[in-house]
């Protein structure tokens, strides 16, 4: 049984070395670009705000949908973005994050004409690839919290999109073990299962004028 326990040993071990060097990538790769003042933020007129539900479980507000809204209207406001791609699920008609997203935005000052909404964003990854492959943007500011941005620009990178993040205020610490699972996923997602966006469909290209 000694060879069994080896192996077992062995394997767990080269999981472990993968899981963190994994991890290490995708934050290593990306940090230089999550900002968290908005004068850092330049020539990327198009925002994708990632989305999330705008309530708790047990019905209260969710914090991280609203410092993600604040940030973005915050940024329209400064002159910084044009048009903001809302991007998240849509899974039944009691639940759409993109047209809870849109009506915070409203809310917020920003007007409708300004706001494409898409319904298909039921992961980073497809959010971000539609907004290249659909809305026809191949330059974006993404607008999350800053432990979700590297995910998201890593993403961005290997799509060949030019990217830049800017990160909304951290109620409090995600989940670290879930926050590492998840960059692992994605460098699994892209360099071994290849795995696309489950759903794409027609283009409807933004085009904005400064």
């Amino acid at each position: 049984m000694k060879w069994v326990k080896r192996v077992l040993f062995g394997a767990s071990t080269a999981v472990i070395l993968v899981f963190v060097a994994a991890n290490v990538w995708v934050v290593k790769s990306t940090e230089t670009r999550v900002f968290d003042n908005a004068d850092q933020v330049m020539d990327h007129r198009v925002a994708l705000v990632l989305g999330t539900s705008h309530k708790l479980v047990g019905g209260g507000a969710n914090p991280f949908f609203d410092h993600r809204m604040d940030r973005a209207a915050e940024l329209y406001k400064l002159g910084k973005i044009d048009h903001f791609i809302v991007s998240g699920d849509n899974r039944t008609k009691y639940y759409n994050e993109p047209v809870a997203m849109r009506r915070a935005l409203v809310t917020r000052g920003v007007p409708s004409s300004a706001i494409t909404l898409d319904y298909a964003g039921l992961r980073t990854l497809d959010s971000v690839v539609r907004s290249k492959e659909i809305f026809g943007q191949e330059k974006i500011l993404i607008i999350t919290q800053s432990f979700h941005s590297y995910r998201a620009l890593f993403i961005s990178d290997y799509y060949g999109i030019d990217a830049i993040a800017m990160g909304a205020q951290e109620p409090e610490l995600e989940s670290a073990l879930k926050v590492r699972i998840r960059r692992a996923k994605a460098v699994l997602d892209l360099y071994v299962l290849k795995t696309n966006p489950q759903h794409l469909g027609e283009k409807e290209e933004i085009n904005i004028t400064s």
